[in-house]
């Protein structure tokens, strides 16, 4: 009997569970990484995505090799015919790998009839196992991300103390909402030049034949698990302290300011989410930097990655077709070119197309808010999110993107809708003041879209809206609006849907 090891693209960590399983007869087990082309056309992805996936697996084929694995890898227009070679020649009977936490790869897989036994053993990515997330689930009216972020705290006894949050409170989010004013200094990322194996990587996905999106070029994100500790250890000393007050700001020319920039490396398993909640929680007791930014953090990472996760194993195979307002406007050709007079957008685009970065409220309150209160579809707009993100994986994006950002769901993972107007962007960034709409003014030709949309937005929804508790008080201002103003904040609205439509913004 021969066991088998398939390591995904983004599973690369030594002590990964399927490694796990036989690291004992480590030089008697092959294990297979696939390069593959045909999971890479499934959408047109970001270049530099799809070089760090391909850098990141070609570096840790290396260290697996350096550890006594034998190793093979395939570049691959076929996947399944890479798999089904490998396992006739190294005539593998028990086929193991990790759970992918993903649906259609895993639909793909089982639909194979593979020639031998095929094993699935339980993510350990993760500090939330699916079983453990389900017996926290089960029985709850609302999985609201607070009550779980709360248990997890516990659960894992992350700063607490004797059985409470240190500091007295679970959530220091009002001191993390600090607008940009004055001169910003935050430190510069750590960026990392391209080896050969990267160069490689690049060469080959700028010579790609089918559709991808963004520059490839200059890379400089790390690809190896000493690059991405070295990421965690910048940022604990030079990001972390300023990251709560600043974590929500937007500002002209700084893609990053405080960001950890550690999302890639999580989701590729270069780094696990348990390292960076001790970095981060040692800081703290050492000084380093103050309580709020350090819980910040660490709701990220043990509180919105792990309920993503949850969630999207949870949600079940119809969530991803959630459209509970009827959005159906198709995404404009300006999310792929950036190429809009919206200067927000524009920033955020082109920043995305030059790094495959931007943060989470870039995400959530300019990408996202724009999509649902301009009624774009939801699908649409998730398959763009995945494509276009370098950190992007199914189980991330369709529950922050359908649930979290457009509201798809109905209310099943978020309590009100994240809509706002452009008086949010304009306290928050800067972006305003480079824009030719006003942020101030809702209608008329200088009228910023985010006003008219948004309005626009709470009117045709209103029946729905109105059973959103938190939305009450929203929904008053719109009923002061004047008839002849609300009938001109539709009016272009109607011709923004018409414009994009024709793809003229």
């Amino acid at each position: 009997m021969t066991i088998g090891i398939w390591v995904l693209g983004n599973q690369l960590w030594l002590g990964q569970a399927a490694l796990a399983s036989v690291a004992g007869d480590r030089g008697a087990t092959p294990v297979l990484l696939i390069e593959s082309h045909q999971f890479a056309q499934e959408r047109p992805y970001h270049r530099q995505k799809l070089v760090l996936v391909w850098s990141a697996m070609g570096h840790f084929a290396e260290a697996l090799e350096t550890a006594g694995w034998p190793v093979t890898y395939r570049r691959a227009d076929q996947t399944e015919v890479a798999l089904r070679d490998w396992l006739q020649t190294h005539r593998i009977s028990e086929l193991r790998l990790m759970d992918p936490v993903d649906r259609p790869f895993m639909a793909w897989l089982r639909g194979l009839d593979l020639p031998c036994r095929l094993t699935i053993l339980a993510n350990n990515h993760f500090l939330w196992s699916s079983a453990a997330f389900e017996d926290w689930a089960q029985g709850r009216r609302n999985l609201l991300m607070e009550r779980f972020y709360r248990q997890g705290r516990q659960r894992f006894n992350v700063l607490m103390a004797a059985g409470q949050p240190i500091g007295g409170q679970w959530n220091f989010d009002p001191a993390n909402r600090q607008p940009p004013r004055g001169t910003l200094q935050p430190p510069p990322p750590l960026w990392f030049s391209p080896d050969a194996i990267t160069e490689a990587a690049i060469a080959r996905v700028e010579a790609l034949p089918y559709p991808t999106v963004g520059q490839a070029t200059p890379f400089g994100w790390g690809v190896t698990r000493s690059q991405a500790e070295a990421v965690l250890d910048h940022f604990i000393q030079h990001g972390l302290a300023n990251f709560g007050p600043y974590q929500d700001a937007m500002v002209t020319g700084q893609d990053t300011l405080w960001h950890a920039l550690l999302s890639p490396y999580l989701n590729l398993g270069l780094l696990h989410p348990w390292e960076v909640i001790q970095r981060a929680e040692a800081a703290y007791h050492q000084g380093q930097a103050p309580l709020n930014s350090v819980e910040g953090l660490i709701r990220q990472v043990l509180g919105w990655r792990e309920y993503m996760r949850g969630l999207y194993t949870h949600l079940g195979e119809a969530y991803p077709q959630s459209n509970w307002f009827g959005h159906h406007q198709p995404l404009p050709d300006f999310f792929w070119s950036g190429e809009v007079e919206m200067n927000c957008l524009h920033q955020v685009i082109n920043q995305i197309h030059r790094t495959g970065y931007a943060h989470h409220i870039q995400r959530l309150m300019v990408l996202s808010n724009f999509a649902l209160i301009a009624g774009l579809d939801p699908q649409a707009v998730e398959q763009w999110f995945h494509a276009v993100f370098i950190d992007g994986y199914d189980w991330v994006m369709q529950p922050n993107v359908i649930g979290m950002g457009l509201f798809a769901d109905g209310g099943r993972l978020a309590s009100k809708p994240y809509a706002a107007s452009a008086n949010y962007i304009n306290r928050m960034s800067d972006y305003c003041r480079g824009c030719r709409y006003h942020p101030k003014q809702r209608t008329g030709e200088d009228a910023c879209p985010f006003n008219f949309f948004y309005w626009d937005f709470l009117h045709r929804h209103r029946q729905k809206l109105q059973a959103q508790g938190r939305m009450a008080m929203i929904l008053k201002h719109l009923d002061r609006l004047a008839p002849a103003e609300l009938a001109s904040l539709q009016h272009q609205a109607q011709a923004w849907h018409a414009a994009m439509a024709n793809r003229d913004p």
